[in-house]
């Protein structure tokens, strides 16, 4: 269950990043006064106990790979150039530097996450229900 919880909330991170990557599509100056930078999430997990035995002394609890936003971190991609010359952040020669965001990469982001969410709610109330049929076996 912790397992899955964890899963839940980094995926819901995901979801929040995506979300802002997408709501930026179009912003041409953020609080640095460069165009928004889309980000992107790092995950990382906790080795699998090694032994059996460990988990039988409570260990197993500790070590098992819960899933953790490691860090959040903006794309290194360069930002798109359009000719606007209308535009007020347009350079001299009429240049806007955009955001480096691909709407359909994040929509498919945006697609995956939820997926992912999804799993990981089915697997938490699987647990539960097993947990639940576990706790009949003794009436």
């Amino acid at each position: 269950m912790k397992i899955s919880a964890s899963g839940l909330a980094a995926h819901r991170t995901w979801l929040n990043v995506v979300s802002a990557n997408l709501a930026n599509v179009n912003t041409t100056r953020a609080d640095d006064g460069q165009p928004y930078r889309r980000k992107t999430v790092i995950y990382e997990t906790v080795p699998v106990a090694e032994r059996f035995d460990r988990s039988l002394d409570g260990a197993l609890e500790d070590a098992l790979g819960k899933v953790q936003v490691r860090e959040i971190v903006p794309d290194g991609r360069d930002f798109k150039r359009i000719h606007d010359p209308s535009h007020p952040d347009a350079d001299g020669d009429g240049i806007v530097q955009m955001p480096n965001i691909n709407p359909v990469e994040e929509m498919a982001n945006l697609m995956i996450a939820t997926r992912s969410y999804e799993a990981n709610l089915a697997a938490l109330n699987m647990a539960k229900q097993l947990a639940l049929k576990a706790m009949e076996i003794g009436k």
